[in-house]
């Protein structure tokens, strides 16, 4: 069988790595990617000699399926958990606590926030619970139309969108909370008499357990261990044009005809592959936009004194450019250890594409005066990277699962075609690899139908 997977991405990757595993040496795969490198918005690069991820850099913990997948792949000793240190907020011109005990920055109560925002939204927050709370189960909003309106505006741009803001590259106004927070949907949908009720009933437990993984010495190691194992025929600097039904199988313009076809791809260019096969599917991808961003990574002098934090996440309204700073070198301890620290450092919101606009030389100056802002220090960098990821995450809008819905029931007739990706059920890596699975599942099933004449594996 002859199956090619759009997009080499960490989506493709796993997906084309779980078909092998499923179909053996027998299944002729194909990975087609429109860059001339693999991993689509992972990348590790070198600054100041040594290894560190230019893209997303570390995982949800807690999550079972990126160590599942490090075991298999034989590289389990890769990794890393971060120092236990806890983040700042920039907020009114000073640094302050990253508030404990709150759903994606969303209060479980007054004291929560209290020192964050003023005493005027202590205030309303701690009457909410009072104030009748109307909601229509099912319903879906943006989450700052919710948290806005019983919590106050403050409470969102100094705790909940610096959060957003690391996960999605949106605000709290862009990102839809069925979507991004499904368990607090559930929660007011069982009739949860106010938002403080709701979001105290959906916290986890406390725990110890890390909250986050990385791989020491960054994702290209996943990337090129899943290549490897995959024996893939990888075909580069190819961008397809288009796909098409001939005869009972898929042509994938320009490069061949096949079997089956898992398309890896963000949603817009999903939506375009789809335009004359599922338009159902089309439509409801092509609804999905795309937020922008840039990385500058710092290094530094070792004895920078930087703060004894793992990063400071910036409040929206505040003059800063940067939304966020990781002080890698203080937040995992395998980068301690190197010779000098590095720090890096975000900018781009969903809507906001001023920084990308930037020449490198100027982007790394406005880095560099924001972290010396932040921090109180002089910043004096021995070397930076700058990384522009355009359209680089899905923005879950008001609205997402139901267009996810209506992709996944149009294309359920199609046994020998699968979609998947960051713009489907999360945008981690986690949820990338066990969506890519699902796809891989899908194929090889129907694969597996096809080659047994009584349907029996």
């Amino acid at each position: 069988m002859r199956i090619a997977v759009v997009g080499a991405g960490i989506s493709g990757l796993v997906s084309a790595f779980r078909l092998r595993q499923t179909l053996g040496a027998a299944a002729d795969l194909t990975v087609i990617e429109g860059r001339g490198r693999l991993g689509g918005v992972l990348r590790t690069g070198l600054v100041g000699g040594e290894p560190v991820d230019l893209g997303a850099e570390a995982f949800v913990g807690r999550r079972p399926e990126v160590p599942a997948l490090l075991r298999e792949l034989g590289i389990a000793d890769q990794l890393v958990h971060p120092a236990g240190l806890r983040p700042l907020i920039w907020a009114a011109g000073h640094t302050h606590p990253l508030p404990e005990r709150t759903l994606m920055g969303i209060p479980s109560g007054p004291d929560t926030v209290a020192g964050l925002v003023d005493a005027e939204t202590v205030a309303r927050i701690a009457g909410e619970p009072t104030r009748l709370l109307s909601w229509r189960p099912g319903a879906d909003i943006d989450v700052y139309s919710l948290v806005a309106d019983r919590f106050g505006a403050q409470t969102v741009a100094r705790s909940v969108d610096p959060l957003l803001g690391g996960v999605y590259a949106g605000m709290a106004s862009s990102i839809g909370l069925r979507a991004a927070l499904p368990a607090l949907a559930t929660a007011l949908d069982r009739g949860a008499t106010s938002l403080t009720a709701a979001v105290s009933a959906t916290l986890p437990p406390p725990s110890d357990a890390p909250v986050f993984g990385a791989l020491r010495d960054g994702y290209g190691v996943l990337l090129r261990a899943l290549a490897e194992q995959t024996a893939a025929h990888t075909v580069r600097d190819t961008a397809v044009e288009a796909l098409s039904r001939v005869s009972g199988r898929w042509r994938v313009d320009p490069v061949g005809e096949f079997d089956a076809v898992v398309l890896a791809t963000p949603a817009p260019v999903t939506a375009r592959l789809l335009a004359g096969i599922a338009p159902v599917a089309a439509r409801a991808a092509a609804g999905i936009e795309l937020s922008s961003s840039a990385l500058v990574v710092l290094e530094l002098p070792k004895d920078t004194p930087l703060p004894p934090n793992s990063g400071v996440l910036v409040a929206t309204g505040e003059s800063l450019r940067a939304k966020a700073f990781t002080l890698s070198s203080r937040k995992w301890t395998h980068l301690a250890a190197r010779d000098t620290a590095v720090v890096r450092v975000s900018f781009g919101r969903f809507g906001d594409d001023s920084a990308l606009a930037l020449p490198d030389d100027d982007l790394v100056a406005a880095a560099t005066a924001d972290l010396a802002t932040v921090t109180g220090v002089p910043i004096v960098p021995l070397s930076a990277a700058v990384q522009r990821w355009p359209g680089g995450l899905a923005q879950y809008a008001p609205g997402h699962t139901e267009r996810v819905a209506e992709i996944e029931s149009d294309l359920k007739g199609f046994g020998d075609l699968a979609v998947t990706g960051a713009y489907l059920h999360g945008v981690g890596v986690p949820a990338c690899v066990a969506a890519a699975t699902t796809a891989a599942h899908h194929i090889a099933t129907a694969a597996t139908d096809t080659a047994s004449p009584t349907g029996a594996p």
